[in-house]
């Protein structure tokens, strides 16, 4: 239709181009469309023409100024849309009136279209040089958002970029890492997959495998794609598809039942009503341009009759595609008829009549009065708040391309503007489709994204969503189960990274996240529970009173320091009796209280220890033993002078006598408190917690602070305890009956024994085993001594009485 200016129109209204083989020898057959008459895109075209009659009748916009249009079907292919954007360009017309009362018609002012982005680029790329600025309604290929390369382009349909970016997060929202990837083997599916799969490993989403196919490729070609889908261990399959490409390719898995599988659709094929009778895709979501309402539009669109389509060689093939009839020739066939005139558009079910879900028809709307908007404000200057508009203005498209990129208005209730790359704002429906109460598939609108609301929050769900076979559950799509709590992930060679294998954290490490990539060490005073998915305070370990090992020991201690009691209260009720005077009864009292202390000393080692108890066990098991041995040590030169005095013009008592015996036991006792009070001033010991004996727990013990100190103190007991032992040993063969020396010898022998096993015993032993023993040798020691000194005494004195005498003692047969 003419006009004063002339918008062009490009619309993929057949799918396929009539190819022909040329010879060479004659001139080719001009380019033409053949197939099918794609009911929705023809809708499209009739929404443009629908929307510049609105505007031609509006007194708003463009007031006096009558539009007209040129549209052209490209049948989705690169060579017609280029002959067509050659045609847009140069005027379809051989000659012009350019009289002064006419505006020229016969160039476009600007061009909505084409629906394919392969297309759209072919279309830029003729009508760019020449600034023709071109708005498409479904071109979304990121690509054509590089002003550089394509400056006249606009689109009232989001970029790619936005819907790949969408698409990823859907997958990711639903838990699914694991997929299968299609795409159309063009600039929209090629373009916009590559930018799905970066946004997708951005997610951590893997792809077990990436095919792609198009509408001129061979069977085979889809017969491999369809085996590939089949075959796969992914349960969700992406699309990035275009409609004509998708159908051929559900048409080929229809042959053959296929595994389930849940697909995620692209807006170019998720929202065509033309693909909801392929029911085994009931259940696939995705995006798709918001729906909208266009009042007006459902009654031009019916409003067709036999003498208004036979103007229009497409609109007589849709009409006699529709009601199966002829217009205006003769029937061909039996079966064909001649149409009638009773044709009724109000009831035919069609995409083309079908306005109840207008999405794509919309941005063909908007686009046109994007344009009519731009020319507006190049030709009608308002004059007294009123738009004056000269028709016979020339306006040339770089004008319209200026005003374009500021355009800022609604209609109907929707925004319509465009960044700087000439790219609309994102909004997106989600949508699914799912199954009526009649059994058929719908398109129904379960959600939103806006790529405006922060990260996190793009996605608003507002109904129950269905998914593949009808289900109610969200369905699992991953290569490797999810790791759980305790594990973390160890990646197969040579798979993506979302496949891999759970291995247990490793001992004394956590992970307490699913799918954890690694596990973290506990602190140091903290162990994993069972499930090493959480660290727990280590428990607290010391020999305790409370336990079996530590009521036993205490018990035999108490029970050695009684043992010493009641020895010595027989020694003192029995203090006059020939055995304890003969055995130096004043050594014998002082080794009886030094034992009870060494038996008692051991009681300190048990216990939580603390600053005091670990430097009062030491020092106090240094210096009572110390005071034992010096005892026995003094009761062993005893027994040694008393010999020698017998020999005649000896007098070695006198230098030994009762004082000199205190004297060196003193002596001996007060080294060893200086050693003891040396190793508290320079280096006591103090507790410690013990974190490297056990992992798992925590060990209270006292560290020696000197081990100096503690060897020298221990040292210094081995030494006294040798001499006594070596002067026990030169006193064996001394007149039994009197002599104390074999006793001695004997106990000093156990008490070494016990001592020289006790030090591989305490440096091997572990935690409070290390103090178990240490007890272990104290009372073992301090029993040998009291039983072997003072046991054979105690029983003559209770229960062979005949024996206690002096006469018994100075006889020299043991008989007797």
């Amino acid at each position: 239709m003419d006009g004063d200016y002339i918008i062009g129109g490009v619309f993929s209204i057949h799918n396929y181009m009539h190819t022909v083989k040329h010879n060479y020898t004659s001139i080719p057959e001009p380019l033409r469309c053949t197939g099918s008459v794609d009911s929705r895109e023809l809708r499209f075209s009739r929404a443009m023409v629908f929307a510049i009659e609105e505007i031609n009748n509006s007194t708003e916009l463009l007031p006096g100024v009558r539009l007209g249009y040129r549209i052209h079907d490209s049948c989705a292919s690169v060579p017609v849309a280029v002959q067509a954007a050659f045609q847009l360009t140069n005027g379809v017309q051989p000659a012009f009136d350019t009289g002064e009362t006419c505006s020229q018609s016969g160039t476009v002012t600007a061009v909505v279209g084409e629906s394919g982005s392969t297309p759209s680029i072919s279309t830029s790329r003729i009508i760019g040089p020449f600034d023709i600025p071109q708005v498409s309604h479904y071109a979304t290929c990121a690509c054509l958002s590089d002003k550089q390369q394509y400056p006249t382009f606009f689109r009232t349909i989001p970029s790619d970029r936005f819907q790949a970016l969408a698409l990823a997060k859907l997958v990711k929202h639903f838990g699914w890492t694991w997929i299968g990837a299609v795409r159309s083997d063009s600039d929209y599916g090629n373009n916009g997959m590559a930018a799905f799969l970066h946004a997708a490993r951005k997610e951590g989403i893997c792809v077990e495998y990436s095919e792609s196919f198009y509408r001129t490729h061979p069977r085979s070609r889809f017969q491999r794609v369809a085996d590939v889908i089949r075959g796969s261990t992914a349960m969700v399959v992406v699309a990035f598809v275009s409609s004509g490409d998708i159908r051929l390719l559900l048409e080929e898995l229809g042959r053959h039942p296929s595994p389930p599988r849940q697909w995620v659709g692209s807006e170019a094929w998720v929202t065509d009503p033309n693909l909801l009778r392929f029911s085994f895709c009931a259940g696939t979501i995705g995006v798709g341009i918001p729906q909208s309402v266009i009042p007006g539009l459902r009654e031009f669109l019916l409003d067709l009759s036999p003498a208004k389509v036979a103007g229009s060689q497409t609109l007589t093939e849709f009409w006699e595609s529709a009601f199966n009839c002829r217009l205006g020739r003769s029937a061909d066939g039996a079966e064909e008829t001649v149409c009638d005139g009773t044709e009724d558009m109000q009831k035919l079910q069609s995409p083309y009549t079908d306005t109840s879900q207008l999405r794509i028809t919309n941005m063909v709307y908007k686009a046109v009065y994007a344009i009519a908007h731009a020319m507006h404000n190049v030709m009608c200057p308002e004059r007294n708040s009123a738009p004056q508009c000269d028709r016979f203005h020339k306006i040339e498209p770089t004008q319209v391309l200026g005003q374009l990129k500021r355009v800022n208005f609604s209609r109907n209730g929707y925004q319509v503007s465009f960044d700087a790359n000439g790219d609309p704002l994102a909004l997106y429906e989600l949508v699914n489709w799912q199954r009526s109460e009649s059994g058929s598939t719908e398109i129904v609108t379960v959600g939103y994204y806006d790529a405006s609301l922060p990260a996190g929050q793009e996605f608003q769900t507002n109904r129950n969503l269905t998914w593949a076979q009808g289900g109610t559950q969200v369905p699992v799509s991953v290569c490797s189960e999810s790791c759980p709590p305790g594990t973390r992930k160890v990646l197969q060679k040579g798979k993506p990274v979302c496949c891999y294998d759970c291995i247990p954290c490793p001992e004394g490490e956590i992970s307490n996240t699913t799918d954890s990539p690694d596990c973290l060490p506990c602190p140091e005073e903290f162990w994993p529970n069972a499930d090493r998915d959480l660290c727990l305070p280590k428990p607290i370990e010391f020999l305790s009173f409370h336990e079996a090992l530590g009521i036993i020991l205490a018990t035999f201690s108490v029970g050695g320091a009684c043992l010493a009691v009641v020895t010595a209260t027989v020694f003192f009720r029995h203090r006059a009796s020939a055995i304890v005077r003969a055995n130096n009864s004043e050594l014998s009292f002082l080794l009886l209280f030094s034992l009870a202390l060494c038996f008692l000393c051991s009681l300190t080692f048990i216990g939580s220890p603390s600053d005091w108890s670990c430097m009062l066990r030491h020092t106090a098991f240094g210096i009572t033993f110390v005071l034992c041995i010096s005892c026995v040590l003094g009761k062993t030169i005893v027994v040694l002078m008393a010999f020698r005095a017998t020999l005649p013009g000896s007098n070695v008592m006198k230098w030994f006598g009762p004082p000199q015996q205190r004297m060196t036991v003193a002596s001996f006792t007060f080294i060893q408190a200086l050693i003891c009070t040396l190793w508290l001033v320079l280096n006591p010991p103090f507790p410690i917690k013990n974190l490297t004996t056990y992992k798992e727990r925590i060990i209270l013990e006292c560290a020696l602070g000197s081990a100096i100190g503690f060897w020298a103190v221990l040292g210094y007991i081995g030494l006294l305890a040798v001499l006594c032992f070596a002067l026990a040993v030169l006193a064996r063969k001394l007149p039994d009956n009197f002599n104390e020396a074999k006793l001695i010898t004997f106990s000093m022998l156990i008490f070494c024994a016990v001592w020289i096993t006790f030090i591989p015993a305490y440096v091997s032993s572990p935690g409070k085993f290390t103090v178990a023993v240490e007890i272990f040798a104290m009372l073992a020691s301090s029993f040998a001594l009291i039983l072997c000194i003072f046991a054979q005494k105690c029983f003559i004195i209770l229960f062979r009485p005949e024996k206690n005498t002096k006469k018994h003692l100075m006889s020299k047969n043991p008989s007797d």
